[in-house]
C-alpha cells in the first residue's frame, strides 16, 4: 500500500490559532505539506485557546509540530498514553511516525490547555457530487453558498437517495438552525465550515457525514443551542464531522432510535455544553470519536422534557473522553418523576480512554458515574476496557441512588448489574476515594462485579487497594 496524506484547503476568515506550525508528508518521501490549525476553546472555568488539526492518510506517515509558544519544551506526551507514542524531541519541534489511524492530544511543559488535538484519519471516498439526486452547495476561498430550511422545498422534490454536497468554504446557516429533511444525506467536505446547527425533528433515514466542521463559536451560551439535535429520529448515522464550541450540547439524542454516531470530534466551553446526551432512546452505538467538554461527556438518562419512555440497548466504544468539568461517562439522574420513573439498561462502555476528570463540586464526581434520580433503575452495564489516565480532581467511580435535590424531585430506586473488567487506573494527586452507596433500605444498590481492576499496572488485590468505599444500603459487591 503506497503511503499518501491528503490535506484540506482552509477557508479565508476561518478561526485560526498560531501555537504550532504542524507538517506532515507520506513516510520516506521529501517534501512537507502544512496543515491549518484552528481554535478551540477548551475548559469553561478559565476558557482558552486550544489548537485542533485534521488530516487523512494510508500507509505511514510522519508528522512534525513546531512550537511558536513555547521558549524550551522539556516534555512533551502525545495522549492517549495507551497509544505508546514514540517521538523525537529537538529544542524547538516534535517528530513521529503514525501507521494507523488517530486522534490525539500533543501536550508540552503538561500543559493541558493550550495543546495541539491532532485528528489523522483514513482516506474517504467522497461521494459523487453529479446528478439530478445531488444538491450542490458551492464553496469559496472563504465565504461559499448558505443552506438553511429555505432549501428544503427544493430538497424534498429531488429523487430517492438525495444528497446534499457542501463543498469546502464557510457557509452560514439561515435563521441558525437547520432542520434536516427525512431520507436526505448531507455531506460535507474537508475544509467546509457550516456555521450553525442542524435539527432532525420527527425524521428518519438520515446519514449526515464528511470531513467538515459544525462551528458554533460565537453563539451565546443561553441560548440552547445544540451541535446537532435528533428529536423522536429513527435510523440516522453521523460519521466523522468535527463540531467546535456548541453552547449546549454536542448531539442530543431524545426519544430516538436506531442512531449510529460514529468518529464525531468535539470541543465546549460552557455550562451544560455537554458531548453526547441520550434520553429515552433505544438502540444507540457511539463508536470512535475525541470528546472534550465542559460538562458530561456521554449521558444516559430516561425521560426529560417531551422525550418520554425508558433507555436500552446503548453502546459507547472506542475514543477518547475529557471532561474539563463533571463526568467523562454518566448514567441516570432524569427521568419520569411525576410517574415510576424510567428504567435504564443494557449500557456497554467499552475501549475508552479517560483523558480528564476535573470537578471539585462534591454532588459530581466520578470518571465512571450512575447517580440513579427520579426513580429510576439503573441495570445491567458493563464497563470493559477502561482506561483512566491521571486527572485533576474527582473519583474514579461513583455508583449512588441517590436524590440530587437541584434536579431530582425524587430519588432513585435501583442500581443492579454493574460489572467493570480490566480498568486500568494511573494515580493522580486529585482523586477522592471512590463510592459504591445506596440510599435507603428501599432505594439501593446491589450486584457489582469488579475484575481485574489495575492500578498503576499492579493488580489490585481488594477494594481497599482500588480505593473504594463501599457505604449503606448495598448488597453483594464481588471483587476478584
Amino acid at each position: 500500500m503506497k503511503n499518501r496524506v491528503v490535506v484540506y484547503p482552509v477557508p479565508d476568515g476561518a478561526a485560526m490559532q498560531r501555537d504550532y506550525i504542524l507538517r506532515v508528508r507520506p513516510l520516506g518521501e521529501k517534501s512537507w505539506q502544512e496543515v491549518g490549525c484552528y481554535q478551540v476553546k477548551v475548559d469553561m472555568h478559565d476558557v482558552r485557546l486550544a489548537s485542533m488539526a485534521y488530516f487523512d492518510f494510508q500507509g505511514a506517515v510522519e508528522v512534525e509540530v513546531t512550537f511558536i509558544r513555547f521558549c524550551e519544551v522539556y516534555r512533551v506526551d502525545i495522549r492517549p498514553l495507551s497509544q505508546a507514542m514514540e517521538s523525537v524531541v529537538e529544542p524547538k519541534r516534535v517528530s513521529f511516525v503514525l501507521d494507523h489511524p488517530a486522534n490525539l492530544s500533543i501536550e508540552f511543559n503538561e500543559e493541558r490547555f493550550h495543546n495541539l488535538h491532532l485528528f489523522a484519519g483514513e482516506i474517504e471516498e467522497k461521494p459523487d457530487r453529479q446528478g439530478e439526486n445531488v444538491l450542490l452547495i458551492k464553496g469559496a476561498s472563504g465565504r461559499g453558498e448558505s443552506v438553511g430550511d429555505y432549501r428544503n422545498q427544493v430538497i424534498r422534490n429531488m429523487p430517492e437517495g438525495r444528497l446534499v454536497y457542501i463543498e469546502a468554504g464557510i457557509h452560514y446557516v439561515t435563521d441558525c438552525l437547520w432542520r434536516i429533511p427525512s431520507h436526505t444525506r448531507i455531506y460535507l467536505e474537508g475544509g467546509a465550515i457550516l456555521k450553525g446547527a442542524l435539527v432532525c425533528e420527527h425524521a428518519q433515514d438520515i446519514h449526515i457525514f464528511g470531513r467538515g466542521m459544525i462551528e458554533l463559536a460565537n453563539f451565546e451560551r443561553f441560548g440552547g443551542v445544540n451541535g446537532l439535535r435528533l428529536s423522536h429520529c429513527l435510523n440516522v448515522i453521523v460519521e466523522n464531522l468535527m463540531f467546535v464550541n456548541p453552547p449546549h450540547y454536542t448531539i442530543f439524542i431524545g426519544d430516538s432510535e436506531n442512531v449510529t454516531i460514529h468518529n464525531i470530534k468535539s470541543f465546549s466551553c460552557e455550562g451544560w455544553s455537554d458531548g453526547i446526551d441520550m434520553m429515552s432512546c433505544r438502540n444507540i452505538l457511539v463508536d470512535g470519536g475525541f470528546l472534550r467538554t465542559s460538562d458530561d461527556c456521554i449521558a444516559i438518562y430516561g425521560s426529560r422534557w417531551d422525550n418520554r419512555g425508558d433507555s436500552r440497548n446503548i453502546t459507547v466504544r472506542n475514543l477518547c473522553v475529557w471532561a474539563d468539568v463533571a463526568h467523562p461517562l454518566m448514567i441516570g439522574t432524569h427521568g419520569a418523576h411525576e410517574e415510576d420513573g424510567d428504567v435504564i439498561e443494557d449500557i456497554l462502555f467499552e475501549n475508552i480512554d479517560i483523558l480528564e476528570h476535573h470537578e471539585y463540586q462534591v454532588d459530581y464526581l466520578g470518571a465512571m458515574c450512575i447517580n440513579a434520580g427520579d426513580k429510576n433503575v439503573v441495570r445491567n452495564v458493563t464497563y470493559r476496557n477502561i482506561r483512566i489516565e491521571p486527572f485533576a480532581h474527582g473519583k474514579v467511580l461513583d455508583f449512588q441512588v441517590r436524590w440530587n435535590k437541584d434536579y431530582n424531585p425524587a430519588p432513585g430506586r435501583l442500581i443492579s448489574g454493574v460489572w467493570l473488567k480490566q480498568i486500568r487506573v494511573m494515580s493522580g494527586q486529585g482523586e477522592e476515594p471512590s463510592l459504591i452507596c445506596g440510599y435507603d433500605d428501599q432505594n439501593y444498590v446491589e450486584n457489582i462485579k469488579i475484575e481485574a481492576f489495575f492500578r498503576d499496572g499492579v493488580r489490585a488485590e481488594s477494594l481497599e487497594q482500588a480505593n473504594i468505599v463501599v457505604g449503606e444500603y448495598v448488597e453483594n459487591v464481588v471483587f476478584q
